[in-house]
C-alpha cells in the first residue's frame, strides 16, 4: 500500500529565550561536536553585542543582514548524456537561499582577523552580521561572486541536454530541432486541422 501523503510537513523550531525560527538555525549551524550549550551561548552572546553596538532590535537586524546576504540564484554542475558537466545557473527557492546565507555568515565570520574587540566567536559572529546589513563583509562578496559567476554561465542555460527538443509555437505549431538545430521541421495548425477534417470525412 502506498505511504505517499502521509508525511506532515515540519512544524518551525523556536529557542528558548527569543522564540524565534531564525536564532535556532544560527545555534543548529554553529553547532560542532554535539556542545549545543556552547552553541547557544555563542549566539546569544553575539545577539547581545549586536544589541548593544547598533541600539536596536538584533532580531531586526539579524533578519536584515539575512536578506542581504541571501541569494537568489545559484549555479548547478548538471551531466549531459555525453557524460561531459556544465555549469547552469538556476533560480533557488528562499529555504536553499537562506542555507546558503549562514554558510556564508558562518564561514565569513571565522575567517575574519582576532584583533582588537574581535578575539571570540560572538564578536566575530555578530560583527559580520552588522557589516552585512551595510552590504559590507565576506559574505556580501560570497554573494555577488555566486551572482556574477551565474550571469557568466547564463548563456548555456537555454540549451537542454536532450537530442530531440520540442518547441510549441501558438501559429507555426510544432517544431523540433535536432542536435545541431539545423533541420526545422514545421506543421503548420491549419494543415493540421485540415488533415483530420478529410480523415473524419473518410471515415
Amino acid at each position: 500500500m502506498s505511504r505517499r501523503g502521509t508525511a506532515e510537513k515540519k512544524t518551525p523550531k523556536f529557542d528558548p529565550i527569543y522564540r524565534n525560527p531564525l536564532v535556532h538555525m544560527l545555534v543548529n549551524r554553529i553547532l560542532k561536536h554535539g556542545k549545543k550549550s556552547l552553541a547557544y551561548q555563542i549566539v546569544y552572546r553575539a545577539v547581545k553585542e549586536i544589541q548593544q553596538k547598533t541600539k536596536r532590535n538584533p532580531l531586526f537586524v539579524l533578519r536584515e543582514a539575512m536578506n542581504q546576504v541571501t541569494p537568489n540564484i545559484a549555479v548547478k554542475t548538471r551531466r549531459s548524456k555525453g557524460g561531459s558537466t556544465r555549469e547552469v545557473p538556476i533560480e533557488i527557492g528562499k529555504t536553499k537561499g537562506r542555507v546558503l546565507a549562514i554558510r556564508w555568515l558562518l564561514e565569513a565570520s571565522r575567517k575574519r582577523k582576532r584583533s582588537g574587540p574581535n578575539t571570540n566567536m560572538a564578536s566575530r559572529f555578530s560583527s559580520e552580521f552588522i557589516d552585512a546589513t551595510k552590504g559590507r563583509g565576506g559574505a556580501i562578496r560570497k554573494k555577488e561572486e555566486a551572482h556574477k559567476k551565474a550571469e557568466a554561465k547564463r548563456a548555456s542555460a537555454h540549451f537542454p541536454s536532450s537530442r530531440n527538443r520540442r518547441y510549441i509555437d501558438p501559429i507555426r505549431g510544432s517544431i523540433n530541432l535536432d542536435r545541431k538545430g539545423i533541420h526545422r521541421k514545421r506543421i503548420r495548425m491549419d494543415q493540421y486541422l485540415s488533415r483530420n477534417k478529410q480523415k473524419g470525412k473518410e471515415r
